[in-house]
């Protein structure tokens, strides 16, 4: 008994671990990341096959979706749409969308550039959307020049003039306003998106045009000299405006005036033809067949107004 007992204790002592007690075994090695599906067959940049993608990076459309000078598939999206399909199926131009006409404008344009105040509207002003002229009719998101203001698709005054027949005044008559040079365009003076006119004399209330910070007449941004006010302001300033004796556009007469000598333009208002003349009648002594006569600034030097003398002297 005593022998069995120590073979046993020798059995124990020396006999190997069971199963149950052993370590368990280290968990198996993760297998190396596999690329996802997606991933594997991302869309390509549209700047590969897209040369206008490669150019949009100065495009007022591209901010905050440029990297280092690569433009990101974000900047195209919010227009075209997602991309994917249209890069994986080969360029497929079913896949993708491009806003044309006045339903593209309505659609894409119009969801984020959309004004509308008493005096601008891009829904019902002067180039409201239509069939006829819409947002693409005039700007070119991808064509246009990187230095022209606002992406219109050709330099201002060609682009009016295809619609706009004043165009012609200012490349055939000899007085005129030089547009294109020094800063000086259509736009200067008139509101793109400005409201239908209101049947004013005044220009200054016409929603087409637009004002000085004071809401005068868009003339007198640059001739501030003209401005006032006067004691003796001209009778055209007073019930007018400039045009009343300037033709805006061009005109074939020296400082662009209506008519071609000043004794013309100043006949119509300052005579005794009809009963509701604007002004003063010229003197007895005037005889207006002679020449010293028939240039009435030669003395009315203050044509646009005097703080001194109520003819208008100086």
């Amino acid at each position: 008994m005593r022998t069995s007992a120590v073979v046993t204790a020798a059995f124990l002592l020396f006999a190997p671990v069971s199963i149950a007690q052993q370590p368990p075994p280290p968990p198996p090695q993760p297998a190396p990341a596999q690329p996802a599906a997606a991933e594997q067959q991302a869309a390509p940049a549209c700047s590969d096959c897209h040369d206008e993608a490669k150019t949009f990076a100065l495009n007022p459309h591209a901010r905050g979706a440029v990297t280092k000078g690569q433009v990101s598939n974000d900047a195209c999206t919010p227009c075209h749409g997602d991309g994917t399909e249209h890069a994986l199926s080969g360029g497929d131009k079913t896949k993708v969308s491009k806003p044309v006409g006045k339903k593209g404008a309505d659609e894409v344009c119009l969801l984020c550039h959309e004004t509308s105040t008493d005096r601008i509207s891009r829904h019902d002003a002067m180039h409201a959307n239509t069939a006829a002229v819409n947002c693409l009719s005039c700007h070119s998101m991808h064509h246009s020049d990187p230095l022209a203001a606002h992406l219109v698709a050709k330099p201002q005054l060609q682009l009016c003039g295809t619609c706009h027949t004043q165009a012609m005044s200012f490349r055939a008559k000899p007085y005129a306003h030089r547009l294109g040079r020094g800063g000086m365009e259509c736009t200067s003076c008139h509101e793109p998106h400005g409201r239908k006119p209101v049947q004013s004399r005044s220009l200054a209330m016409n929603s087409s045009l637009r004002t000085t910070r004071a809401g005068e007449a868009p003339c007198l941004n640059c001739h501030i000299d003209k401005r006032g006010p006067w004691v003796f302001p001209h009778g055209a300033n007073a019930v007018g405006d400039c045009t009343a004796c300037h033709e805006v556009h061009g005109s074939v007469n020296p400082k662009q005036l209506k008519r071609a000598t000043v004794a013309q333009l100043c006949i119509e208002c300052h005579s005794p033809i009809t009963n509701d003349t604007l002004g003063s009648q010229p003197p007895s002594f005037h005889n207006l067949n002679t020449a010293r006569y028939q240039n009435c600034t030669s003395c009315h030097t203050a044509i646009h107004g005097s703080n001194r003398d109520p003819q208008l002297f100086k």
